[in-house]
């Protein structure tokens, strides 16, 4: 019956052999002592990106000089893949987790940054002008107005750069890390066990979806609301 096999297992694993992998991986300790390397990793860098790219953005907003000189510049580099910015991290901090945050900061910055400066340039010219009558001006303007009616789009940019977040970790744990997700499926891939690599690949895939349900989908559906932009 060998002719009814589509694929080899050393090509693509059965589901019952990435099973057995995860739940060995999840029994010795293996996977919990990755993830939790992963997400402190992760917390740090996303965090500092979005405190850099929130500064950016706004003063990309604010100042005319920084929109046409720095923001294409900021798209150009968001093009660059996350693995470009390694070699200069190794050059700067060595292989340390210093690296690794810092490609993962770097790798998130311009998505939220862009975000930032797309979300505000495009809200209700009617807002702005409505708050100028009443008096609203300088910080009370950003504050109470423009902040608030771009946080739809500013949310869709935090959950891009959540994604940029992951693939940049990924890319340096696969490099320097000596623990985390990306260090585990590097060992699989070594070992050439795909059961191990595509096990890896799942965890992944949840992680990333219940962050994205459990707080920015909740957030955004709090925004949506609140701004009538829910379809009825």
């Amino acid at each position: 019956m060998d002719w009814l096999r589509l694929w080899k297992p050393y090509i693509f694993p059965s589901p019952i052999a990435v099973f057995t992998t995860l739940w060995s991986l999840i029994l010795d300790g293996t996977m919990s002592i990755a993830v939790l390397a992963s997400a402190k990793r992760i917390f740090l860098g996303y965090i500092l990106s979005i405190i850099i790219g929130i500064v950016v953005g706004l003063a990309i907003v604010r100042f005319k000089y920084l929109d046409e000189n720095v923001s294409p510049l900021i798209l150009g580099l968001q093009t660059l893949p996350s693995i470009c910015w390694l070699p200069f991290s190794i050059l700067w901090f060595g292989l340390n987790e210093s690296a690794i945050i810092f490609v993962i900061t770097i790798g998130s910055t311009f998505a939220v940054s862009i975000a930032i400066e797309s979300g505000m340039k495009n809200i209700n010219p009617l807002f702005v002008r409505a708050a100028k009558t009443m008096g609203a001006k300088g910080f009370s303007l950003y504050w109470n107005v423009i902040i608030p009616a771009s946080l739809p789009s500013i949310i869709s940019g935090l959950k891009q750069g959540w994604s940029f977040a992951w693939r940049a970790l990924m890319a340096g744990e696969m490099i320097s890390a000596t623990k985390g997700l990306g260090q585990v499926l590097m060992v699989g891939r070594d070992l050439a066990d795909i059961s191990q690599v595509m096990a890896i690949m799942i965890v992944i895939v949840v992680l990333g979806v219940a962050v994205d349900k459990l707080i920015f989908g909740k957030v955004e559906i709090n925004i949506r609301q609140k701004w009538g932009l829910d379809k009825a």
